[in-house]
């Protein structure tokens, strides 16, 4: 379908097309408001700004209830071979069986189910990311699980408009790549959370673990702008070197930084086991 067939649909099929890519009655009928997208860059714009902005905790919480539980050895088998979690389905008997009582653990503590855009992720990194953000408080969860959320909704955005451009789709404004020059080679599974000043304290937005590339390319939703403002990175380096039977000097590495503009932000981290430098990067 493209962007013009979308547009032309009547208002029941759009409304039934949207309410698949998200559960949100309230982001739907935001998204009804505008009649016709002049293109797929507008129709993310949208989509971001309504979901940030004009959508509430419970908006999103409903969203939620839409997913199967990542980790349920039935949903992985019946209803995601193929699909945005396949990569779980290749995932050993000990991994699944850890999902699952790790996304019990989850869903016990924050009240709703583990929310993570599972594209391009390992079942073992999945475990990683939930074993990590287990440690969140629920309030941090819910917003690091709508920003997922977002990402989910824009990947069925683009497999529904899949003759549509989205070459002008802008990426995460914010990237982040680790070197380890011990050994000169990229840092990878390294988690990274991305916090923000609420009320006096630093609250966790959005968390990744590095590839193996050492990068996360996909902190944010695309098309999302931080507001101007103090921002903070925290490279969780302890497991990552212990992992190598290496023991760590820093357990962590906090980076902060300061956003004045739309433009993109790239924060390497050069790392060893007793040092660390950083820079703004391109």
């Amino acid at each position: 379908m493209t962007i013009n067939a979308f547009n032309k649909l009547n208002k029941t099929a759009k409304t039934r097309l949207l309410a698949s890519c998200c559960g949100s009655n309230n982001w739907v009928q935001q998204m009804m408001k505008h009649p016709a997208f002049k293109n797929e860059t507008q129709l993310v714009d949208v989509a971001v700004n309504a979901w940030y902005n004009q959508c509430s905790s419970a908006d999103w919480l409903e969203s939620f209830l839409h997913h199967p539980k990542i980790g349920d050895v039935k949903s992985i088998t019946k209803k995601f071979a193929g699909k945005e979690q396949a990569s779980v389905t290749t995932a050993s008997a000990i991994t699944i069986k850890a999902l699952v009582n790790a996304n019990k653990d989850y869903e016990l503590k924050n009240g709703f189910i583990f929310i993570v855009c599972a594209t391009g992720k390992s079942a073992t990194e999945m475990l990683q990311l939930l074993e990590n953000r287990l440690s969140n408080t629920i309030g941090e969860e819910l917003h690091i699980a709508m920003g997922e959320q977002m990402k989910i909704t824009i990947l069925r955005l683009q497999q529904l408009i899949s003759s549509g451009n989205w070459s002008d789709l802008k990426s995460s404004q914010l990237t982040t790549h680790v070197l380890d020059t011990s050994i000169g080679k990229p840092g990878k599974n390294i988690s990274i959370c991305l916090q923000m000043p609420v009320n006096g304290r630093w609250q966790s937005i959005a968390q990744g673990i590095t590839n193996a590339d050492g990068r996360i390319g996909d902190l944010l939703p695309s098309q999302k702008i931080l507001s101007a403002g103090d921002y903070k990175l925290i490279f969780d380096i302890k497991n990552y070197f212990a992992s190598q039977k290496l023991k760590s000097f820093y357990p962590e590495v906090e980076i902060q930084f300061t956003i004045t503009d739309d433009s993109h932000y790239h924060v390497p981290l050069l790392i060893n086991p007793f040092g660390f430098s950083t820079y703004r990067g391109s």
